[in-house]
């Protein structure tokens, strides 16, 4: 027996075991090979038969130890058919290590491993102690040689011999595709093209290629990056074994490294170590062939795998040599950085991260992206090698997109096809591949077919599980033997769920590893120990459920081993693997239930979050793993409308688990993908994704395969409308691979190809597609950028149907519905032949509305030829050729070929600015469209139907070097241009030679709108020569020149359309005048700004302008002009009949320039005003020739007047005969001026105005004034206010006016001043009204001035506006009036005003009355007594009494009830708005009861209760002589009521009845009806707001017509109806003037029969019918309205088709001061009629069409009537549909339009 069967003590095991291993070698070779990695099993056992040769393999399994030993019996009885009689005493015996020995013999089984490969390893010998051998030459090579031999031998031996793992088929272990690799586009590292995929097809070429850069010294160095699962590491073992066969053979050595085992090396290393004593050792001479390798360095191949996973950074100090020893990392940066081994090739694989600092900038970099579908359709045919399971597995691939998503990883593609291998044979079609739709349950049907004889033991599982998450969380990926139970290892190795190998720690240190198969297996493992322990809780279960960021610049430079966890954690908690996972964790299903409720509920919750891009991804690969479509809609519903994903790689994969959660979604999504490096297939994952909208992808990562595959995928995104393939550097292929897809995207609205390599070929091409696909509306090109813009047929169509109908006919609808293309190919290098074709594309294509040709190359012949092409182009808006190369001659090619296209309307050259830009007009169809859209076609142009549509031309040669001599054929190629307008020649050379040759020239050229010269060098002679244009050329309207900036412009008539800026308004035909203002007669303007003005050049000047027809306005400006200059100026105007306007500003004249101007009233009779601003600004107008004597108007302001300028100033002004205003405001008058200025008033001819503000007034002149005032016969009122405002206001009559009245503001007296002006008021007998307002005029001062104010004879009226008249009450105010010294006849106070009224009546009279009632008080023993006796003395002739907004006491109602018995002559008594209580009110109606001469009653806006009511009825009913009675806003009830209607019976002189907002309705309307037929002298009466129905509406309007002298009828806000207005429309008044009859439920019919019944009446002055519904029924007048003045028709919904009717009856209203039109309907159309209007409807002064529906075009159609001289004061435009900047602008040119939301009009002059 042997030795080691003694030793064991069981020989019948042993010799059973012999046998039973005897039966199946292969068997046992594979796991003496899985547990002793590095034993060489084909040395020494071929001579043995095949017992020895088992007892020789159970030796060296028994010499490793005993975990490896039970570990193999554990495999022996799990794998093979084991008896249970022998089964259970080999576990007994051997399987826990009871009966394993403590020794063994020596002998060749008890040698380390190490020493076991006879032929391959020597013994251990450090490299880094043995001595140099010295050796020659020879036999150093012949060491080498036999190391490099020793190398792939070695690789040979480890690759040869492979078997396929437990349970796999052969194909499986021999099949392998290479997954698609790509260069990065941030490194060069190819001869050939660079970006292009390396896919390895069967031959070596890509392989090759990975090693083919530039570098042709120093490093070499590529980084293969790959995510987990892509074949990174199977790439690298790949290469070797390539190698070991000879296929790499420019490599001599190749060294394959993986950091995973690196990382157990503790000790420090030299790079000799690192090679001899980590890999393979050299037999001898090992400094020799080190030596050797450092020779031929450039034929060494160095594979780190595993980057990512390295532990140790190297240090920073920097290593001199190979001898020093450093860490691996270190060592790896030496080899990177060519400090170690200089030359070498360097090769790392490593997931995507931050990479190590020691890698050279110029690595090269490639990404692994795993297989596409002809890789994957590859992999499965060599994995099945009968034909037809290799068609059913394909089969099942292509009907499954989850199988295709997962083939896309290779790892998880070998996992796949072991599934379909197993389970296809006994499932019908679709059947497996239904078994495995995620990646998890991949697995599970991987490990379950795995099993032993079909079964799981759980506690295995659970035991393997547990090792693997112990390991992630450990951050360990290797294990050793002490690390796994033997029985575990058994059970790993038996599935091949575990591999091992050798690994070394150090020098002379090796031992056996083990790991799992791949990591995504351990994390599997771990998720299943997490789901299926009892031992983890569902707390610990939660936190594992994470979403890890994977961006590519992240701090983290080694990725965790954490990442797919949480995605196995979902899958498992899918309802497909609960059975299994109640197996395995020997639970029943409810258990597993709530640990996988836990898990959805933690995806729930990260669903709610803000995710960035890399985490979304994530979260869609778990809910993707769970099949929960209620979580997958909840995680599609959260997803933000923009999903933005940058700078992280993105696979096929990845995108699938996207587009798999956005099916689910309802709302589109648009996605954008910046910097990802993205798989090149991946674009295949978006095919059928109807939810994108939007779809970016902006990476010099995606080429060219990547285009086309996206190409590909397009057609399947129906609802695509963005697409943008940005900063790609695409080939010209594959960018016209996508444009080609564009008729197949429907809703596509944009592409964007920018930043990508397109040739000039290319470039034609995308032009062809543009102009063939049929909804292409734009492409643009400019150097790198690529735009398409693309317009859907549907939509469209849809968005003019939807659109208001505003084109003409259904010819017009249908052109408009046209496709129109704009093309801007800018930059692009295009030269003559390039436009040849493109003229020939688009001569076939849509008509074209841009073409933008700017940056090129044409030249001029290329100019040329596009000029003549733009006719038949049909080119609706613009042709740009700039900075083309055109030369001055290619100016006159240009403009000939370009002056014959009918539909030109601007040709713009400027060879300075490299600008040739050709805009035309709309065709002849579309302009009328464009009319109609503005509904002025019909209306307002005088062309008749048959007249051709003419545009105007605009040419402009600028800064182009044009001189005189190219004047002449420049000309005679613009006469060919029929309608020419506006032609610029500014900023070239033509000198006054020039404009003297223009000058001859212009007249061939027709009535041009403008000619602009400026910047051409002209002297004013050329100017005085440009001026006599004046008489040749009848279109010539405008001369405007500055002499500094050498602007000179001649216009024709400048419409207001021109003068608006940005084009907002739309341009009118050539010539398109309005109707209305067709005959006015435009003034010609000339202006000469910022020249030197001398007397001899004015002169000229003058002499020159006296040639010109008028009517002329002449506006120059200067710096300084003489005083010399002014007076020989103003000595030529007599000269200068047809001179209206001449201005000069912006110019300094002396402080004697408003003396002479002052003169030029006697001088030039013609002088209507004289305006001189701040002696730098004066413009005077001119009366005409055929206009009668006016009045003259003079303004000095701001000219430093003071009082030394007074008299001569006074004398001058004296002579003209008829001055209406005069301003002297904001001069240095001072006190002694002004009364200079008061003394010489009378000699002054002023019959308006005197403006004397702001020139330093003081109290003093206040008070002069009052004494002055009687001398000055004609002034009829002034006003002083010395507050901040500074005012100072006289005017005047031109009659001597019987009463003056003065107004005093602000001017401060004090005690001592209240004499003096009371002194001052008794000798101004003529002054009847004094105004004090805010004057600090306290009750001490006012008492004091009443009681001296002493007239002889007289009224005198006194106003007071104080703050303290608001707060003393009713009381002291009467007790104020005592002390006045004539007769009070009349008495107002309102203390909400703060203002006291008095008229006083002189001198004093008793009333006989009076005097009986006082002395009937004559008990004087109280203060009320006492003041009702002065009050009655004082007040003995009152006649009106006006108590408003007052709070009246008690007390003082008791006053007042005396008081009021006294009055026998008052006249008018009003109580308004004020607060008294029930018993004051029976106190006043007790003293009213005495007024029997009362003929107005006002006791509106009172709160009276019911019985307040009742009291006032009773007190009517004695009132027989009562005129005026208002009770509006009291409540009447029934009682009330009819007790009122009592009391008008007996009124019967009553004219006037105000009982509006009373709550009568129908029954008090009945009432009322009742009794007006008793109110003959009715005149007015106002029942609105009172709920009026059509009942009392009929019975009302019955009444009201035997009220014959009826003049107001208001009846607004009740609900009459058509009935009542068609009664009252039938029995008007004769003498009505005033209707109102806003809200009255007027209708359409009932608003067309009560403008024919007004229509004609002579009287009518107001009307309203705001806020009924009239629409068209606005009213219509044939014979008008000859004294309306205003009307009313807010909100009326009035609109464009009534605005016609509407402006020819206002026409018929001649004296219209107000038109309230807003809150309408209205548009430009009823703007162009109402603008027709104004010139003929002269005392308009206010038009108010606020929030209505006019735009730019209808303002400044409205500018347009107010130029044609109304006297319209404001027009409110408050929102309308007018841009700001516009608004501003037409405010601008006409300051009478108002855009403000409160109304700015303008106050009329005080007095007029």
């Amino acid at each position: 027996m042997d030795p080691v069967s003694l030793q064991l003590g069981t020989s019948h095991l042993w010799s059973w075991l012999v046998r039973l291993l005897s039966k199946d070698p292969e068997w046992l070779n594979a796991k003496v090979k899985f547990f002793l990695p590095k034993m060489d099993l084909s040395s020494g056992d071929k001579a043995q038969d095949a017992a020895q040769g088992v007892i020789l393999q159970l030796g060296r399994l028994h010499t490793q130890g005993r975990a490896t030993w039970q570990a193999f019996i554990h495999c022996v009885c799990m794998e093979l058919d084991v008896p249970l009689d022998l089964e259970v005493p080999l576990l007994s015996t051997w399987g826990h290590g009871d009966g394993f020995p403590s020794q063994l013999e020596p002998g060749e089984e008890s040698q380390p491993a190490s020493q076991l490969h006879h032929g391959l390893k020597r013994p251990y010998q450090s490299c880094g102690s043995s001595p140099r051998l010295k050796q020659c030459k020879n036999q150093q090579l012949e060491l080498a040689r036999r190391y490099l031999q020793l190398l792939k031998t070695s690789a040979q031996q480890r690759y040869g011999g492979g078997s396929p793992g437990p349970g796999q088929p052969l194909a499986f272990h021999q099949a392998y595709i290479p997954p698609i690799l790509q260069w990065s586009r941030t490194t060069v590292p190819f001869h050939t093209q660079e970006g292009a995929a390396l896919a390895e097809d069967g031959a070596d070429v890509s392989i090759r290629d990975l090693f083919n850069t530039r570098a042709d010294k120093g490093p070499r160095v590529t980084v293969l990056l790959g995510k987990a699962g892509m074949g990174k590491t199977t790439l690298a073992h790949r290469l070797c074994q390539r190698w070991a066969d000879g296929q790499l053979d420019r490599f001599q050595a190749l060294f394959l490294f993986e950091f995973r085992q690196l990382n157990l090396v503790t000790c420090l290393l030299t790079l000799p170590q690192l090679l001899f004593d980590l890999y393979v050792s050299p037999e001898a001479g090992s400094d020799s062939v080190f030596r050797y390798l450092e020779d031929n360095a450039d034929r060494v191949l160095l594979i780190f795998d595993g980057l990512d996973q390295a532990l140790h950074p190297h240090c920073s100090r920097e290593k001199e040599g190979p001898e020093d020893p450093s860490p691996a990392l270190a060592l790896f940066s030496g080899l990177c950085r060519g400090t170690l081994l200089p030359g070498c090739w360097v090769l790392a694989t490593s997931r995507p991260g931050k990479l190590p600092d020691c890698l050279p900038v110029e690595a090269a970099t490639v990404h692994m992206w795993g297989f596409d579908r002809p890789r994957v359709e590859e992999y499965v045919g060599r994995v099945f090698s009968d034909p037809l399971w290799q068609e059913a597995a394909l089969a099942e691939l292509r009907e499954s997109r989850p199988l295709q998503s997962m083939c896309a990883v290779p790892a998880l593609c070998r996992v796949t096809c072991l599934c379909l291998h197993r389970l296809l044979p006994g499932s019908s079609p679709g059947q497996a591949a239904a078994l495995l739709p995620t990646v998890t349950q991949n697995y599970v049907q991987m490990v379950a077919t795995l099993g032993p004889r079909g079964c799981l033991p759980p506690e295995s599982l659970l035991d393997l599980s547990e090792v693997a998450l112990r390991g992630l969380e450990t951050g360990k990926i290797l294990f050793s033997l002490g690390d796994i139970h033997p029985s575990t290892m058994a059970f790993g190795a038996a599935l091949g769920l575990l591999t091992s190998f050798c690994i070394f720690t150090g020098p002379g240190h090796q031992d056996t590893g083990y790991a799992f198969t791949h990591l995504s297996l351990q994390e599997f493992f771990a998720a299943l120990y997490l789901m299926a322990s009892p031992k983890v809780d569902k707390t610990a279960l939660v936190g594992h459920v994470t979403l890890n960021s994977h961006w590519v610049l992240r701090t983290k430079a080694r990725p965790g081993l954490l990442d797919h966890l949480p995605t196995f954690l979902a899958g498992l908690a899918s309802c497909a693997c609960r059975p299994f996972l109640s197996l395995v964790a020997q639970q029943d299903e409810t258990w597993v239930s709530a640990k996988q409720a836990a898990v959805m509920q933690a995806l729930r919750k990260l669903a709610a979050r803000r995710l960035t891009g890399p985490k979304v991804v994530a979260l869609c690969h778990c809910v993707g793993e769970t099949q929960e479509p209620e979580l997958a809609s909840l995680v599609a519903q959260s997803l933000p409308c923009h999903l933005s994903f940058h700078n992280f790689p993105l696979t096929y994969t990845d995108l699938a688990a996207l587009t798999n959660i956005l099916g689910h979604r309802n709302a589109p999504i648009h996605l954008d993908f910046e910097g990802c490096p993205l798989e090149p297939h991946c674009p295949e994952a978006l095919a059928g994704c109807k939810q994108v909208e939007n779809l970016s992808f902006k990476s010099r990562k995606c080429g060219d395969a990547f285009a086309e595959a996206l190409s590909k995928s397009l057609p399947t995104m129906g609802n695509l409308k963005k697409l943008g393939f940005q900063d790609n550097q695409l080939k010209d292929w594959a960018v016209l691979n996508i444009v080609e897809v564009l008729p197949c995207l429907p809703r596509l609205q944009k592409l964007d190809l920018s930043r990508n390599n397109v040739s000039v070929s290319t470039l034609l091409c995308l032009t062809k597609v543009a102009v063939a696909c049929p909804t292409v509306r734009t492409l643009q090109v400019r150097e790198a950028d690529l735009i398409f813009l693309l317009s859907p047929p549907t939509e469209t169509a849809a968005e003019l149907q939807g659109a208001p109908d505003l084109l003409g006919n259904a010819g017009q609808r249908k052109e408009a519905q046209g496709r129109s293309l704009t093309l801007r190919l800018q930059q692009c290098q295009l030269r003559v032949h390039d436009v040849q074709e493109l003229i020939a594309q688009l001569q076939e294509g849509p008509r074209l509305d841009v073409v933008d040709l700017s940056g090129n190359q044409l030249d001029d012949e290329g100019c040329r030829l596009m000029a003549e092409a733009a006719s038949q182009l049909r080119i609706a808006r613009k042709l740009d050729l700039s900075d083309n190369g055109l030369s001055v001659d290619g100016v006159h090619c240009v403009l000939s070929a370009a002056s014959t296209c009918e539909t030109l309307a601007e040709l713009h050259i400027s060879l300075l600015h490299k600008t040739a830009v050709l805009t035309f007009a709309p065709e002849q169809d579309q302009q009328k469209g464009i009319w109609r859209r503005a509904a002025l076609w019909v209306s307002l142009t005088p062309l008749m139907p048959s007249e051709p549509l003419l545009h105007p031309t605009r040419i402009r040669l600028t800064h182009c070097g044009l001189q005189a001599k190219h004047l002449e054929p420049l000309c005679r190629a613009l006469r060919g241009s029929c309608h020419l307008s506006h032609l610029d020649f500014s900023g070239n050379a033509l000198g006054d030679e020039g404009a003297a040759q223009l000058a001859q020239l212009l007249p061939g050229l027709g009535a041009l709108q403008s000619l602009d010269l400026s910047e051409n060098g002209l002297s004013l002679d050329a100017v005085l020569m440009l001026a006599l244009c004046f008489a040749t050329l009848q279109w010539l309207l405008h001369l405007d020149i500055s002499s500094e900036s050498q602007h000179v412009v001649l216009r024709g008539d400048r419409r207001g359309r021109d003068r608006l800026a940005g084009g907002s308004l739309p341009q009118f035909p050539a010539g398109a005048q309005f109707l209305a203002f067709g005959q006015r007669c435009v003034p010609r303007t000339f202006c000469l700004s910022q020249c030197q003005l001398e007397p001899l050049s004015l002169t000229r000047l003058c002499e020159t302008l006296e040639k010109c027809p008028g009517p002329l306005e002449v506006k120059l400006s200067c710096e300084v002009l003489s005083d010399k200059s002014l007076e020989t100026l103003l000595h030529h105007l007599p000269r200068l009949p047809q001179l209206r306007l001449l201005q000069l500003s912006q110019t300094s004249l002396s402080p004697k320039s408003p003396l002479l101007l002052a003169d030029l009233f006697s001088l030039c009779p013609r002088v209507q005003k004289v305006d001189l601003r701040s002696l730098c600004h004066v413009t005077l107008h001119f009366k005409s020739s055929e206009e009668r004597e006016g009045e003259c108007c003079g303004r000095f302001t701001d000219c430093g007047l003071s009082q030394e300028h007074v008299e001569p100033l006074c004398w001058l002004l004296s002579k003209c005969e008829e001055l209406n205003q005069l301003d002297l405001s904001a001069n240095m008058l001072g006190d002694d001026g002004l009364q200079c200025l008061l003394e010489c008033l009378p000699q002054l001819p002023i019959s308006g105005s005197l403006d004397l503000s702001h020139n330093s007034i003081s109290l003093e002149s206040a008070l002069g004034l009052v004494k002055t005032l009687p001398s000055c016969p004609r002034v009829r009122e002034a006003s002083v206010n010395l507050g901040s405002e500074q005012s100072f206001w006289m005017h005047f009559s031109r009659q001597e006016e019987a009463g003056k009245t003065l107004r005093l503001s602000q001017c401060s007296f004090g005690s001592e001043h209240v004499p003096r002006l009371a002194a001052g008021l008794n000798q101004s007998l003529k002054l009847t009204a004094l105004t004090l307002s805010q004057c600090c005029l306290g009750l001490e001062q006012l008492t004091l001035l009443l009681r001296l104010l002493r007239w002889p004879v007289g009224l005198f009226s006194l106003r007071v506006e104080e703050p303290w008249v608001g707060k003393a009450g009713v009381l002291t105010l009467l007790e104020v009036c005592t002390q006045a010294s004539g007769n009070v006849t009349e008495i107002s106070i309102s203390e909400t005003q703060q203002q006291l009224c008095l008229q006083l009546e002189f001198p004093h009279q008793e009333n006989p009355e009076a005097v009986a009632l006082r002395l009937a008080h004559c008990d004087l023993g109280t203060h009320h007594n006492l003041l009702v006796w002065r009050l009655m003395e004082t007040c003995a002739r009152l006649r009106q009494l006006s108590l408003s907004q007052v709070n009246l006491c008690d007390t003082s109602s008791l006053l007042l009830q005396s008081l009021l018995q006294s009055l026998s002559e008052l006249k008018t008594f009003r109580l308004t708005s004020s607060c008294v209580s029930s018993k004051g009110l029976a106190h006043v109606m007790s003293g009213l009861s005495h007024c029997h001469h009362l003929e107005e009653l006002d006791l509106s806006n009172n709160r009276f209760g019911e019985e307040d009511t009742k009291v006032l009825m009773g007190v009517l009913e004695g009132m027989c002589r009562l005129k005026r009675l208002n009770l509006s806003h009291l409540p009447l009830g029934g009682a009330a009521l009819a007790a009122l209607t009592q009391g008008l019976g007996h009124m019967t002189l009553l004219q006037s009845l105000r009982l509006s907002h009373s709550q009568i309705r129908d029954i008090g309307a009945q009432h009322l009806a009742a009794v007006l037929s008793e109110l003959t002298e009715l005149r007015k009466i106002d029942l609105s707001g009172n709920g009026i129905g059509p009942a009392g509406g009929l019975r009302l309007a019955e009444s009201l017509a035997l009220c014959k002298h009826l003049e107001e009828l208001m009846l607004g806000y009740n609900v009459l109806g058509n009935d009542t207005v068609l009664r009252l429309a039938q029995r008007l008044p004769h003498h009505l003037k005033v209707l109102h009859l806003p809200s009255s439920g007027l209708s359409l019919e009932g608003a067309l029969i009560l403008s024919q019944a007004l229509d004609g009446c002579p009287y009518v002055e107001e009307i309203s019918l705001a806020e009924n519904s009239l629409a068209i029924g606005v009213p219509h007048f044939h014979q008008g309205l000859p004294l309306l003045r205003q009307i009313d028709l807010v909100s009326c919904e009035i609109d464009n088709h009534a605005a016609k009717p509407l402006a020819a009856s206002l026409v018929l209203c001649p004296a219209l001061e107000e038109i309230l039109l807003s809150w309408n309907l209205l548009g430009d159309e009823a703007a162009a009629e109402l603008a027709q209007v104004l010139p003929q409807m002269g005392r308009l002064k206010k038009m108010d069409l606020e929030k209505n529906r006019i735009t730019a075009c209808g303002a400044w159609l409205l500018v347009e009537g107010l130029a044609q001289g109304s006297g319209i004061q404001v027009i409110r435009l408050w929102n309308n549909p007018i841009s700001p900047d516009v608004a501003q602008h037409l405010q601008s040119q006409e300051p009478r339009l108002d855009f403000a939301f409160f109304d700015k009009q303008p106050q009329p002059p005080r007095g007029s």
